[in-house]
């Protein structure tokens, strides 16, 4: 009993770190760039995007999992793309409705979630293959890794540019604001200082979560 329990949780582990550190979505996979760079100007931007795909990768690769023995394989991008949809649909519904200050800044990002490659890419590479609990644990390790980053270079940005962090001033008055930290290119910067970072710290570290039965 103990052994199984602890193997259960070995991969509930294992999964959690691949998903935050050793295969980071942006850091070590470099997928979701373009919105990290489109949103990470605030980091209240960066936090609902963050949960935002948490919450559309986790359930869409949970129902994925759940209809895995049951989706042709012809029609299984275009059922991926259904299900993520749906699930996006409901994140904007919900953020216009409680947040719409943070769903009008982000305007159309939100709804770019379903061609997020982190989103499809789970589906394809964990969800497919394993049990919904698992799967479950996969997507918030992924969306978290996301969120994560999102963040840390959101706080940057947001301190640089804007002298605040969440809105609330947190340097001098005589602070001068760098204009490039709330455009593009700061954020290409910071992003690329951030992913060199997180690649020197689990450069070597080696763990892969495969299929878990």
């Amino acid at each position: 009993m103990k052994k199984w329990i602890r193997m259960k949780y070995t991969k509930w582990y294992n999964i959690l770190k691949d998903g935050i550190a050793m295969n980071n979505p942006i850091a070590i996979a470099v997928l979701g760039i373009c919105s990290a760079l489109a949103v990470t100007n605030r980091v209240e931007n960066a936090i609902a995007m963050g949960i935002g795909v948490t919450f559309v990768v986790m359930m869409s690769s949970a129902m994925i999992s759940l209809l895995r023995n049951y989706i042709p394989a012809k029609v299984r991008m275009v059922t991926y793309m259904v299900v993520i949809s749906t699930f996006v649909i409901i994140f904007q519904f919900a953020l216009q409705a409680y947040f719409p200050a943070i769903a009008d800044s982000l305007d159309a990002y939100v709804g770019l979630i379903i061609t997020n490659c982190i989103v499809m890419g789970r589906a394809e590479a964990f969800a497919v293959k394993n049990p919904a609990r698992y799967s479950l644990i996969d997507g918030f390790a992924s969306g978290m890794g996301y969120m994560l980053v999102l963040i840390a270079v959101a706080s940057v940005r947001e301190i640089l540019a804007f002298g605040t962090f969440l809105n609330f001033q947190v340097v001098g008055d005589g602070w001068i604001n760098w204009v490039s930290m709330a455009m593009a290119p700061g954020g290409f910067f910071v992003l690329g200082l951030m992913i060199w970072g997180i690649r020197e710290l689990t450069k070597n570290f080696e763990g892969q979560v495969g299929e878990v039965e």
